[in-house]
C-alpha cells in the first residue's frame, strides 16, 4: 500500500477545530470512516485505547497516531490526516499540544507496515512538518510524505 492508496481525498480534515483530545480522534475516525476505511464505532475504539494506556500515541512534538486493534470496525487498511486549527493537549508530558492527528485502521499486524515507514521517513524530515503546516491540498501534503 502506497501514500495515494492509504490517503485518499476523503482520508483529509484540514485545519479542523476540536476543543478535546477525545474531538481530535472523533474527527480521525471521522475521515477513516469518510474514507470507507472504518465504520463509525472505530473512533470510539481509538479513544478507549488512550483512556486504558493513555497519550502513547503522541508519537512526537505536536503529532498523534491515533489507531486501535484490528477489529470489525475496521473495514480496510488506510489512514486519515487532520490538521488542527488550534493545536490541543492529549497528556503527554513532553509532546504536546498536538496540531497533526494522523488515524490508523489496519486488519492485521502487518499490512500498514509499508506506509507507516513511509511516513515515519516524511516526519523525521527537518522541513517537512512546516511544509505539511502550510499545504492547501491534499495533494500537497501526500507529496510532502512521498518525498522521502
Amino acid at each position: 500500500m502506497d501514500i495515494d492508496q492509504a490517503l485518499p481525498d476523503a482520508a483529509f480534515d484540514l485545519d479542523a477545530e476540536a476543543d478535546t483530545w477525545q474531538d481530535a480522534l472523533r474527527l480521525a475516525g471521522a475521515a477513516l470512516s469518510a474514507a470507507g476505511f472504518t465504520t463509525p464505532a472505530y473512533a470510539e475504539e481509538m479513544i478507549k485505547t488512550v483512556e486504558e494506556l493513555g497519550p502513547y500515541i503522541v508519537i512526537a512534538p505536536g503529532i498523534a497516531l491515533g489507531h486501535s486493534r484490528p477489529s470489525p470496525a475496521v473495514l480496510s487498511t488506510g489512514m486519515s490526516l487532520v490538521r488542527l486549527k488550534e493545536p490541543v493537549p492529549f497528556g503527554h508530558p513532553k509532546n504536546d499540544p498536538v496540531w497533526l492527528v494522523i488515524g490508523l485502521a489496519a486488519t492485521d499486524e502487518n499490512s500498514h507496515i509499508d506506509v507507516m515507514a513511509a511516513l515515519a521517513s516524511a516526519l523525521g524530515r527537518p522541513d517537512s512538518l512546516q511544509l505539511l503546516r502550510e499545504a492547501k491540498t491534499p495533494e500537497e501534503i501526500r507529496t510532502v510524505l512521498r518525498t522521502s
